[in-house]
C-alpha cells in the first residue's frame, strides 16, 4: 500500500504491484486531503443499539487507524456531528442485523462524512474504550452473543467529564534505516492510554507513556510541506511566545518570519554543513515538527528524522501531532501532572451485572 502523488510514481508503483498481485486486482483510491478519521464502537442485540464510544483521531485520515492517537471524547468535532455519527452508526447496525459489537471508520470532510469501513466484531479500540467510559463491553458484547438484551445492562452515565487519548508506540528504534514517516500501513507493535479533565494534560500523559518526554524549554526545529506553513506558523507563535528557540529551513523560515516570528535558519542536510543533523547531533535541538510528501522530498528529509529517533529526541510528522503537542506543552508549562486512579475517572460508574465495579 502507497500513497501517490504524481505521475511518474504512479507508472512504477503500478508496474511493481501487477508483478506482485499477479492475476489479484490492484486497488486505486482516491485520497481525502486534511479530513478527520473517526473511529466508533457500538454494541446492538439485533433491536436496539448503542453508541460506546466516539473517536476523533489526532493524525489526519491516511495514517492507519493504528497508527492514529486518538481522542475519546471527540476533541473538535461539534456535538451535531457527533449526533449524526452516532445516527449514522446505529442505522448500520440495524441494517445488518449486528449482535454484539460492531465498529466503523468514518472520514469527516468539511460537513460531509465518509463510511470507510464497517466491521461486525470487535476492534483493537475495544480495551481503550472499555477503560475510559468504566465499562466492561467485550463481556457484555459476549453476553448479548449468548442471547441477552441490552436493556439487563447499565451502559448510561458514562461520560464522566474526562478525557481519554490513546496513543501509539512504534519499534523503529529496534530497526536501523526504518523511516519514522506514518502512512496507509500499520507500523505500530502497542499503544498507551493518557486520562485527564484537560486534553493538553491528556496528551501528555499518553506521550510519558509512549516513552515521550516532552521538553519544556530549548530548541524547536521545523520544516514543513508547503500546505502546512500556514498552520506551523501559528505554532510557532506560541511556541516562541513560551520562550522556544526556533530553527527552521528556508521555506518554512520565510513563512514564519513573514508571521513576525523571530526564527534562525538552517540548512538542509543536501545543502551543506553546518545542518540540521549536526545540530541534532550536537544536542542543540529538543524537539522536532517534520512535515513532508513527494518521493524526493522524503528522501531528503529521512536523515533529520532518522537523526531525532536515534537521538531520543520528541519529533512529530503531522500538524494534527504538533498542534496535540502544543496543548501539551502548554499544559504541562501551567503546572504538574496528576496521579490518580483509573478507577477515580469512573467513579460510580457500575459493572455489567449492576455491581460496582
Amino acid at each position: 500500500m502507497e500513497i501517490i502523488h504524481d505521475a511518474s510514481n504512479l507508472e512504477r508503483y503500478m508496474r511493481e504491484a501487477v508483478k506482485v498481485s499477479g492475476t489479484s486486482p490492484v486497488l486505486i483510491d482516491s485520497f481525502l486531503q486534511d479530513a478527520i478519521e473517526v473511529d466508533v464502537d457500538a454494541l446492538a442485540d439485533g433491536d436496539t443499539v448503542v453508541v460506546a464510544g466516539v473517536m476523533e483521531h489526532i493524525e489526519e485520515a491516511g495514517i492507519h487507524s493504528g497508527d492514529s492517537a486518538c481522542s475519546l471524547p471527540p476533541h473538535s468535532l461539534s456535538d451535531g456531528m457527533i449526533a449524526r455519527i452516532c445516527a449514522q452508526t446505529e442505522a448500520m447496525a440495524r441494517e445488518i442485523g449486528v449482535c454484539g459489537l460492531m465498529n466503523v471508520q468514518f472520514a469527516i470532510k468539511g460537513e460531509e462524512i465518509y463510511v470507510l469501513e464497517v466491521n461486525p466484531r470487535a476492534s483493537r479500540t475495544v480495551p481503550f474504550v472499555a477503560k475510559s467510559i468504566g465499562r466492561p463491553i467485550a463481556k457484555i458484547a459476549a453476553r448479548i452473543m449468548a442471547g441477552e438484551k441490552l436493556s439487563a445492562f447499565d451502559l448510561s452515565n458514562t461520560g464522566n467529564g474526562h478525557i481519554s487519548i490513546k496513543e501509539a508506540v512504534f519499534p523503529f528504534a529496534r530497526f536501523a534505516g526504518v523511516d519514522l514517516l506514518l502512512g496507509p500501513e500499520m507500523k505500530s507493535t502497542g499503544e498507551v492510554m493518557g486520562i485527564d479533565t484537560d486534553f493538553g494534560r491528556a496528551f501528555a500523559k499518553a506521550q510519558l507513556g509512549a516513552g515521550v518526554d516532552l521538553p519544556l524549554e530549548g530548541c524547536v526545529f521545523l520544516s514543513v510541506r508547503d500546505r502546512d506553513k500556514d498552520i506551523i506558523c501559528a505554532i510557532a507563535a506560541e511556541l516562541s511566545a513560551m520562550g522556544y528557540h526556533l530553527i527552521a529551513t528556508a521555506g518554512t523560515a520565510q513563512a514564519i518570519e513573514q508571521a513576525g516570528v523571530v526564527v534562525e535558519r538552517i540548512n538542509k542536510v543536501h545543502q551543506g554543513r553546518p545542518h540540521i543533523v549536526d545540530a541534532i547531533k550536537n544536542g542543540d535541538v529538543q524537539l522536532v515538527v517534520n512535515t513532508t510528501e513527494g518521493t524526493q522530498a522524503i528522501a531528503d528529509s529521512y536523515a533529520l528524522r532518522r537523526s531525532a529517533l536515534e537521538h531520543k529526541i520528541p519529533y512529530f510528522t503531522t500538524t494534527a501531532g504538533s498542534q496535540a503537542m502544543l496543548k501539551a506543552v502548554t499544559a504541562l508549562a501551567s503546572g504538574s501532572l496528576e496521579v490518580k486512579t483509573l478507577q477515580s475517572y469512573s467513579e460510580g460508574s457500575e459493572g455489567s451485572d449492576g455491581q460496582r465495579d
